[in-house]
């Protein structure tokens, strides 16, 4: 059977983020952390009736954590005018704020990270900034995750160059935070702040942080990140085309990294899209499964390679 729990992580006196624990009442097995992108929540990962990913997942015998960032689906309080934060504190805040949490409810880091979309960005940055949580983790996948946006498809210049650039902005700067849940662009609202650093980075602009200058870019050149699978969908014409996935894989270390398009042209049986990549009946057979399998093989080469160190060491 499949259980659900909310968990209250504590961040500053009145501001708590929400972390959904799902998991098999019978199955106890590695523990993985899954992150929300841009105008979304946790829900893209799962619903309260076990439909989605992370229940998948825990049918499998994983123990999933979806993590709200801050002012997000179940994190208190919600996004309202004049609330400041942005990006850097999901980065250096709200991400290792659930790791503690994690680490100090069941006693272990995560064993494996999933993010969609922008979840990917702040994954990466995370490794960038806390070099140390590298060897907590076997390995990722990221559906649908690039950082800046490289192709010119027209959808891509409607959704980005108009929405998310320049309308996003003047109803932002109305507002005093982006009502994208109102205006049914996504599930949840940004902040100025998180609205504003996001695109900056979405235009090509070097991954660096606009609060103290750190070079993303930089810290990650030479690193190897863990082995990480990207998924992208033949439909996902604007948000994560293939060339925008690639630019990101090309600025994120030199560790593995895989990037899976999936379509009717690849013999999938739906062609996917940003967010149907998660929500599709048929993803379970499809991407679901081949995620399960890249677990799978990076788990076992990851305890193939601590048994060899700990055989040197003896």
């Amino acid at each position: 059977m499949i259980i659900q729990e909310s968990l209250s992580v504590p961040l500053t006196e009145g501001t708590s983020l929400h972390l959904r624990h799902v998991y098999h009442e019978q199955k106890a097995g590695p523990i993985v952390l899954f992150l929300h992108g841009a105008i979304e929540n946790g829900k893209i990962f799962y619903t309260e009736s076990n439909k989605g990913l992370a229940p998948y997942m825990a049918l499998n015998g994983f123990r999933c954590f979806v993590l709200d960032l801050r002012g997000r689906g179940g994190s208190l309080p919600v996004i309202e005018a004049g609330h400041e934060y942005g990006q850097t504190e999901s980065i250096l805040e709200d991400v290792p704020a659930a790791l503690a949490f994690i680490k100090h409810y069941t006693s272990k880091k995560p064993q494996f990270w999933v993010a969609h979309s922008w979840g990917g960005v702040i994954m990466n940055s995370v490794f960038a900034r806390f070099p140390d949580e590298i060897e907590n983790v076997d390995a990722c996948v990221y559906f649908g995750s690039k950082r800046s946006l490289y192709n010119n498809h027209p959808e891509k210049l409607l959704k980005a160059n108009f929405l998310w650039y320049w309308l996003a902005h003047h109803y932002a700067k109305k507002h005093g935070y982006l009502p994208a849940r109102e205006l049914k662009w996504g599930s949840d609202n940004e902040t100025v702040k998180s609205h504003w650093q996001s695109a900056q980075w979405a235009k090509k602009l070097p991954w660096v942080d606009s609060d103290d200058n750190f070079d993303y870019a930089k810290a990650l050149e030479s690193r190897v990140l863990p082995p990480t699978l990207h998924i992208a969908g033949v439909k996902d014409k604007a948000l994560a085309q293939p060339i925008d996935i690639k630019m990101f894989m090309k600025e994120s270390g030199i560790g593995v990294q895989s990037l899976n398009i999936y379509g009717k042209r690849y013999g999938h049986a739906h062609n996917y899209g940003h967010i149907d990549m998660l929500t599709h009946p048929k993803a379970q057979g499809e991407q679901f499964k081949d995620l399960l399998k890249w677990f799978e093989l990076h788990r076992s080469e990851s305890h193939r390679v601590c048994q060899r160190l700990i055989n040197l060491r003896n």
